[in-house]
């Protein structure tokens, strides 16, 4: 399920999908963006206050750079946009899409109805509001 969120940093900004993973789990809130993504908001090469982690995924241990609280998000829609969140930001050099983790969709107040079909509505919502997914976008 994708949403399409708006991202800050500094003087940039960009409008883009982001794919809703809850399986990807950590502590903090942290979206993870493309290195394409990552140069266009001047956060590559990584800045002084970088550091490299090792994420296990399904193809195996990758080592990628995390920028703490990097990134101004919100979730934009039709109707209405979310207050800002203050996340991390994960660069990766493998992944095209941007991913929301399960810490930050839930501070943006994403809720899940049918994940396969892509069917969510804001916590906030009325319950009879069904929000459709976005299409992707590759960086």
């Amino acid at each position: 399920m994708r949403v399409r969120v708006r991202l800050r940093t500094g003087g940039k900004e960009v409008v883009t999908t982001a794919l809703v993973n809850t399986g990807f789990e950590t502590e903090r809130p942290q979206v993870l963006i493309p290195l394409n993504l990552a140069r266009a908001l001047s956060l590559w090469p990584p800045p002084e206050n970088a550091y490299l982690i090792e994420l296990g995924t399904a193809g195996g241990p990758v080592r990628e750079y995390v920028v703490p609280d990097a990134v101004r998000i919100a979730v934009v829609t039709n109707d209405r946009e979310t207050s800002e969140v203050i996340c991390d930001a994960v660069i990766s050099h493998i992944e095209e899409e941007v991913i929301i983790n399960d810490k930050l969709s839930e501070e943006l107040g994403i809720v899940i109805l049918a994940a396969g079909s892509g069917k969510w509505r804001f916590i906030n919502d009325d319950t009879n509001l069904i929000r459709l997914s976005e299409t992707p976008q590759y960086w």
